[in-house]
């Protein structure tokens, strides 16, 4: 079966699949619309879909034999779209700037052509379509509805923007592919006073800006420097007025690595600079960690495997990158702890002046020639892995 042929035939329908996610983009684990929207597309196809947890899930093939999951995220950003796209998000607060709305498209579609051809599959395919992977959530949630029970393995791609041709696959088959994430919030509790008389209050904010240097002091000077370790304060919150000191302080952010022991040892003295320098002017703090996402590792063998079989599809210009890291994360890897996994980047980008802004940034835009491609590597390679894992 020729499944980039048969996803070439199909491009325009994966395309309105994706147009229609990214005008409805919603964001975080409930997604009413995407749901039902999934949901009533593989009924269509023949499937019979059902929730877990917030995501979708549906299954066929043969019993008795291996099962693979193929995984597609969902989720946008909060942030508005200044694509200038003709089926941008209209809302002005959520926007597919990272192309999750390509993932499940492109899902869709491997879905439609390995129900048409169930009867040469040898094993079983789970299809496992998950919201808030932005928050590091979704993957979480349906792993506590069961989404993995009974999987031998697991297969995810993402796509790429910026200034690159269609056709390459960077992917990991040797070390990390993508960083932990510890998020975090720190809330800084003082004593409010008058702008007038610093002398009766506790400020928080203070207390705040000392932390944050701490912590930028912390990965300067204690991060080993052979090792990835990147720590942001991307939100500090306080106050209301120029002439009021506030009562609290709230400092969010996300430490980031690729080795374990230094995510360890930076874990915990993150915690002990927070409330250790809260303490010596005077104030209560408290740490949540709202994210704890490991770093994401495929497993070596079928990585390799992987390739070799997106090497058989017959897709021009096919390219692979090997070595791929990145320093973004993606909460996938807690699948890839508990089953062997591939993760990969398909390039979406463009050559000339559509290439320039990058993921998350409002006027992104991706390239929907990769739509076919994608399609085609989930169904052949699930095919594939099946009848050489019987």
């Amino acid at each position: 079966m020729d499944f980039y042929k048969e996803a070439l035939t199909l491009r325009e329908e994966t395309v309105s699949h994706r147009r229609w996610l990214h005008s409805n983009a919603e964001v975080g684990l409930h997604m009413p619309k995407a749901q039902k929207y999934v949901m009533d597309q593989l009924k269509k196809y023949g499937l019979d879909p059902h929730p877990c947890g917030h995501g979708v899930t549906a299954e066929l093939g043969r019993e008795g034999n291996k099962t693979i999951l193929l995984r597609a995220d969902m989720d946008a950003l909060p942030m508005a779209e200044e694509s200038g796209e003709s089926f941008s998000c209209p809302t002005g607060t959520e926007a597919h700037t990272c192309g999750h709305d390509f993932h499940t498209a492109m899902l869709l579609t491997a879905a439609k052509m390995l129900k048409e051809n169930e009867s040469m599959l040898a094993g079983k395919v789970r299809f496992m379509f998950q919201t808030a992977e932005e928050t590091f959530e979704g993957a979480k949630d349906m792993l506590a509805n069961g989404i993995l029970e009974g999987v031998d393995a697991a297969l995810a791609y993402h796509v790429g923007s910026g200034r690159m041709p269609v056709g390459l696959f960077m992917y990991n088959s040797g070390g990390p592919m993508m960083y932990s994430v510890d998020g975090f919030r720190i809330t800084i509790h003082g004593r409010g006073a008058h702008g007038a008389y610093p002398h009766s209050s506790i400020d928080p904010i203070n207390i705040g800006v000392h932390i944050y240097l701490a912590l930028e002091s912390l990965i300067a000077r204690e991060a080993d420097p052979g090792k990835a370790c990147v720590l942001t304060i991307g939100n500090f919150s306080a106050g209301s007025a120029p002439n009021i000191i506030p009562d609290t302080a709230i400092l969010q952010g996300t430490l980031r690595t690729n080795d374990n022991t230094s995510r360890e040892k930076l874990v915990r003295r993150l915690k002990e600079v927070v409330y250790k320098t809260t303490e010596v002017f005077g104030g209560l703090a408290e740490v949540e960690m709202i994210s704890e996402v490991p770093i994401l590792v495929c497993d070596s063998v079928m990585t390799n495997e992987m390739v070799s079989y997106m090497e058989e599809l017959p897709i021009p210009g096919l390219t692979p990158v090997p070595d791929t890291t990145a320093s973004a994360s993606e909460d996938f890897a807690t699948i890839a702890e508990k089953v062997p996994s591939v993760f990969m980047y398909l390039s979406a980008g463009y050559m000339d002046e559509r290439g320039d802004a990058p993921a998350h940034n409002p006027k992104v835009q991706f390239n929907e020639d990769v739509c076919p491609i994608g399609s085609a590597c989930l169904a052949h390679c699930a095919v594939r892995w099946l009848e050489e894992h019987q």
